[in-house]
């Protein structure tokens, strides 16, 4: 089976492949270190080894607790926030159908989201839409009380509760946690609900092949056998010692990226040309923006949807400011195809098309703006997905995790860990009064 690639050859023009390969030692280096966990963070180094220790127990208790709610119900809502919900959300939005929320029937439950937000209409209108329905939640939460994920779980467990009774909705209710400590693990072991564990040694942006991500996506009846399978061969891969250094996409791509932050492009847009790898990239972004950005340093990941933003982003990216990198996701094959038809005025004089298939006018859409970018002054990485199904989704999202350790470690940040979070956090509870906040509470009404 073939494996996700990267070319580097459209970077060429902006750096040379020998400061690409002078990274070559230090991705050893630190490749070691995340391997032997000597590195910083190391206690947050769970996820390299995680896709070859998940067994077939670990499946098929996970693939039984998901029949037996989906079975029961048409919808199950996620509550999380970040990690605890971007993983599956990018799965579950490259593979499903783009329009399977206005079919009438569905082969699975379809998969919404609460607690990434504090939306108030939001909410709602997503208790509006459950009251009708039958549903699950799966929470998740390592402290069960992230703000965020807290309040909508309060008050979905109220809501369904209300709506099937307590010991309904006891079975009803996936708790992913901590696994001995923090108010969702008491609270799932009072109400006796089916618990799974948040690893301690894996952060939340890199716990997708957790439970984190591999439960709703089972409910929502996504091949979590095959996502495992992708993540576990480009670990074999990426994660070997016997891998050269150009063999290796992870390594090329961290030396690449951080050749062309040396040369001033401090900005990284990743580039779809398939709507549905938007939130692939708001994943990606996720778990670059908060393990790279410290100490004043690290590559601003930002996303476009072509051929969608060259609407509307294409102009600044041709001619602003000349600080930007693309990595442009490239699907070499499609599931359908849909050819440009002839018709006799020709009004739109698009007949020079017909006959030819969408895709192959979206990759050309691709190539011409790849060129017109170099010739702008924009470097640019591809990486090609052979096709968008599970597999490929856990080899990408593999490959962009320890391509993270790598790249941050030559920054010389911690990749682990995420203190600049905190500080809204207490300025929310500062001015929300919370018990404990009074001095920071006084503090920042002086500055109102």
């Amino acid at each position: 089976m073939e494996n996700i690639s990267i070319k580097i050859d459209k970077t060429l023009k902006f750096i040379s492949k020998d400061e690409v390969n002078a990274y070559a030692s230090d991705v050893k280096k630190h490749l070691s270190a995340l391997r032997n966990k000597t590195g910083n963070g190391s206690d947050f180094l769970g996820w390299m080894d995680l896709p070859s220790l998940i067994n077939e127990a670990i499946l098929s208790d996970i693939e039984k607790t998901a029949a037996a709610i989906s079975e029961k119900v048409e919808i199950v809502v996620v509550v999380g926030i970040g990690g605890s919900y971007l993983g599956a959300k990018a799965v579950n939005d490259a593979i499903l159908n783009n329009f399977e929320f206005l079919k009438t029937k569905h082969k699975a439950p379809l998969m919404i989201f609460a607690g990434h937000n504090i939306c108030q209409d939001y909410m709602h209108e997503l208790l509006e839409l459950l009251e009708n329905k039958k549903y699950a939640v799966v929470v998740i939460s390592k402290s069960g009380t992230t703000t965020e994920p807290a309040i909508a779980f309060r008050i979905l467990k109220n809501h369904l509760e209300a709506k099937v009774g307590k010991a309904a909705a006891k079975d009803l209710i996936v708790a992913v946690t901590d696994g001995s400590r923090g108010a969702l693990k008491q609270l799932a072991t009072e109400e006796g609900y089916k618990t799974y564990v948040i690893p301690d040694n894996i952060g939340g942006r890199y716990s997708v092949l957790t439970p984190v991500g591999l439960i709703p996506l089972a409910v929502a009846g996504f091949n979590i056998r095959q996502l495992v399978k992708g993540a576990q061969d480009m670990q074999a891969l990426c994660n070997n010692e016997q891998t050269s250094f150009w063999d290796n996409p992870a390594a090329v791509y961290a030396a690449t990226r951080n050749s062309l932050y040396k040369k001033g492009k401090k900005v990284e847009i990743m580039v779809n040309y398939n709507n549905k790898l938007h939130f692939l990239a708001e994943w990606w972004k996720q778990l670059y923006g908060e393990s790279e950005g410290k100490e004043g340093m690290g590559i601003f990941p930002a996303s476009v949807d072509f051929s969608s933003d060259l609407h509307s982003m294409g102009q600044y990216i041709q001619e602003g400011e000349r600080m930007l990198m693309e990595t442009v996701i490239s699907v070499k094959n499609t599931e359908y195809r849909v050819d440009v038809p002839k018709v006799a005025n020709d009004l739109d004089s698009l007949n020079f098309l017909a006959g030819k298939s969408i895709d192959e006018v979206n990759k050309m859409a691709e190539l011409g703006t790849v060129i017109a970018h170099e010739d702008g002054d924009v470097p640019n990485i591809r990486i090609e997905m052979p096709r968008l199904n599970e597999y490929y989704l856990g080899q990408i999202m593999y490959f962009f995790e320890i391509a993270c350790g790598i790249s941050g470690y030559i920054l010389g940040v911690n990749p682990f860990d995420q203190p600049g979070v905190e500080a809204y956090k207490k300025n929310m509870f500062a001015l929300l009064e919370k018990p404990g906040f009074e001095e920071e509470t006084k503090k920042i009404k002086q500055r109102l």
